[in-house]
């Protein structure tokens, strides 16, 4: 816990520093550049500076386009801080100008946004290969979620909006732009519309009843504590930051239970019309008790994932599981798993029985 309690300590150090950059009005900015070459400089007897890298890179993107730099890189011998690096490798490097005209140029990361667009485009193209269509319209649909995210949600919560609220209106947003437009207007459309919103919010209000019974603090995490000193004037409310994640964290997982339930009973039903109400419903239950168990296991291990460092300190240390479960960290991903799992399961039998009702009801009408 010590270590974790310093790694807080040093990155509210480093956001203030960057406050202080600030206030000096010094402009700096990031740019890409190429390693040319390093040679590595001796040990230093140091508690703060293991050994210094002497670097010559080109910058390759910017108004310094073209130009070599000669520059020391810092290496401490703490593998989360370091950024090594050997002849060839692309950096990202943070530039500084000052009043007298001179530079400081220091290495801030590697090129890694090269790889991940090309990850990006082979998902792309696998949904357009296999899905045809459906696949343009989901590439259409994480566009319209990642804007609602990053251009609605988030600069609503910076704003000082309930981030609650927010989250359950965009949550909704995306529910019904989503399935409508993959699926059409459509009654297992609306029916997976009503079971997604009705499981998130489920979900949400269970992880607020238990998390505010539990006294869950929201600030599990050196992010939240990093918000505490962000420029802007917000007073932020770290429990309902809490609750919109797990809403949103739920909402992925329970719209796809939602939309395979409604579709397998609409299937069902053009297999066999005869079929009644209770048997469309029965339906659709099954497919849903074998949808559950797996998903419910990738809600809990998703969660259980981001916690697996702590977890092997845990074990290392030979931490008892009285001191364990009661932890804060610990209740919050406990309590986000069970409450997401819980409101997947119940939307179960919700979308069963609305689209059964939706589709016979079609029928007669017919």
């Amino acid at each position: 816990m010590t270590k974790k309690v310093l790694a807080i300590s040093l990155l509210v150090f480093l956001l203030f520093s960057f406050s202080v950059y600030g206030e000096e009005d010094i402009p700096s900015f990031y740019e890409r550049a190429l390693v040319l070459d390093t040679i590595d400089g001796e040990k230093l007897d140091s508690d703060n500076i293991e050994s210094i890298q002497y670097v010559e890179l080109e910058v390759i993107t910017g108004k310094y386009k073209g130009e070599k730099f000669s520059i020391e890189n810092v290496l401490s011998g703490h593998p989360v801080y370091d950024i090594p690096v050997k002849s060839g490798d692309k950096v990202l490097v943070l530039i500084e100008e000052y009043e007298d005209g001179s530079l400081e140029i220091n290495i801030a990361d590697y090129i890694r946004d090269f790889y991940i667009y090309i990850l990006a485009g082979i998902f792309a193209l696998s949904l357009l290969l296999i899905g045809k269509s459906k696949g343009l319209k989901t590439i259409i649909t994480l566009i319209f979620t990642m804007f609602m995210v990053f251009k609605v949600l988030l600069p609503l919560m910076l704003r000082g909006f309930n981030p609650v609220t927010i989250t359950i209106l965009i949550s909704v947003a995306i529910t019904v732009v989503t399935i409508l437009l993959i699926s059409g207007f459509t009654k297992k459309s609306f029916a997976a519309i009503f079971g997604t919103i009705s499981g998130v919010l489920i979900a949400g209000f269970l992880a607020f009843v238990v998390g505010t019974k539990v006294k869950l603090t929201g600030l599990t995490s050196e992010e939240a504590v990093m918000l505490l000193y962000i420029p802007q004037s917000v007073k932020f409310n770290f429990k309902d930051l809490l609750f919109s994640g797990i809403l949103l964290g739920a909402l992925g997982a329970v719209m796809d239970v939602c939309m395979s339930i409604a579709s397998s009973i609409e299937e069902v039903n053009r297999a066999n019309v005869n079929l009644s109400m209770k048997e469309l419903f029965f339906s659709g239950m099954n497919v849903g008790k074998d949808i559950m168990g797996t998903m419910s296991n990738t809600l809990i291990l998703a969660y259980t994932g981001s916690v697996v460092p702590l977890l092997l300190l845990f074990m290392a240390y030979e931490t008892s599981l009285l001191r364990i479960i009661n932890l804060d960290i610990i209740a919050t991903e406990v309590v986000r798993s069970l409450a997401g799992s819980i409101g997947l399961i119940l939307s179960i039998p919700i979308t069963a029985i609305i689209t059964a009702v939706l589709i016979k009801r079609e029928g007669k009408e017919t």
